[in-house]
């Protein structure tokens, strides 16, 4: 591990925990009424970073990227997953508020530890299975209250917990298949791949066009996602990842949440949470929060934000 300037450190984790349990609540404002069209919001913040990494790249800033056509070929694979699962997210804040979503994206590690464990590579501790159940359990408390509240927000649970699953895969990809590789170098293609498969997607299914002019308030939400929450929050995660522990790292699965949760509170208008709702979203943070006492062998990618 790198050694580190005093306070840096400290000032990319806080950047992170703000940045990304931040970027939630974006969503739903670039996409609201009036705002930019689900998939086509995402398609166009994924290509305004992809301009950005280009630019960095161009000026040389960027390291090594994917060595060869196969390395590169599953780097793009990862990516159209990453795509995906952002389509599933988009579409779920169309049900839900961004604090839901973060919560129940917390179970991300999770997630990735059981298909692991499935796949024989590790055998996780009492400890992390408790925690498991415990997150699970909330997020099933969570998926009921808000089904009570409608069946809409039913839906963009499961929405989201979907995505959870499909990033585990590409998280997967990306670890054993593009090793060696500059962090952002890889993510230039990476990037790309997911922001092709969305506009894809967007010109499927919906049948609109972005506003034009660009309306205000989703326009800096879009631009505050692609800058920050993409380009400015990966280098800062890269950053940590260098000069921190894994376990230490990993927590900001937890301290996003409770961020996010945070604004929803203060700004979130068009969707209330009930006494049920936070309970669920506490017992799945403590789940996850229990999680981080287990020793971690394999990287955990950032929430798709």
């Amino acid at each position: 591990m790198r050694a580190s300037v005093p306070g840096l450190t400290a000032l990319a984790y806080l950047g992170c925990a703000l940045i990304w349990g931040t970027t939630w609540f974006a969503i739903r404002v670039c996409i609201a009424r009036g705002g930019y069209p689900t998939l086509a919001g995402a398609a166009i913040r994924f290509f305004v970073a992809v301009a950005v990494l280009g630019v960095l790249a161009g000026l040389k800033v960027v390291g090594r990227g994917p060595a060869g056509w196969r390395q590169l070929g599953w780097v793009a694979v990862a990516g159209v997953l990453c795509g995906l699962a952002y389509a599933l997210v988009y579409a779920s804040e169309t049900h839900i508020t961004g604090g839901v979503a973060a919560v129940i994206f917390g179970t991300l590690p999770l997630v990735t530890a059981l298909i692991v464990f499935v796949a024989g590579v590790e055998r996780p501790r009492a400890s992390f299975l408790a925690g498991s159940v415990l997150a699970l359990a909330g997020v099933a408390i969570l998926y009921g209250d808000r089904i009570h509240a409608s069946s809409s927000q039913g839906v963009g649970v499961a929405l989201v917990f979907a995505s959870v699953w499909v990033s585990a895969l590409y998280n997967l990809i990306i670890k054993q298949r593009a090793t060696g590789t500059d962090p952002l170098a890889t993510s230039l293609p990476f990037l790309a791949a997911a922001a092709v498969t969305l506009a894809v997607c967007a010109l499927a299914s919906e049948r609109h066009l972005p506003p034009w002019p660009p309306p205000p308030q989703p326009t800096f939400a879009l631009l505050y996602l692609a800058i920050f929450g993409s380009v400015v929050a990966f280098s800062l995660y890269f950053y940590l990842l260098r000069h921190m522990t894994l376990t230490a790292v990993s927590t900001l699965l937890f301290v996003e949440p409770v961020i996010a949760l945070l604004i929803d509170a203060l700004w979130e208008r068009e969707i209330r949470l009930g006494t049920r709702a936070y309970a669920g979203a506490a017992l799945t943070l403590v789940g996850v929060a229990i999680t981080f006492i287990v020793p971690r062998r394999a990287r955990v990618r950032p929430s798709p934000t």
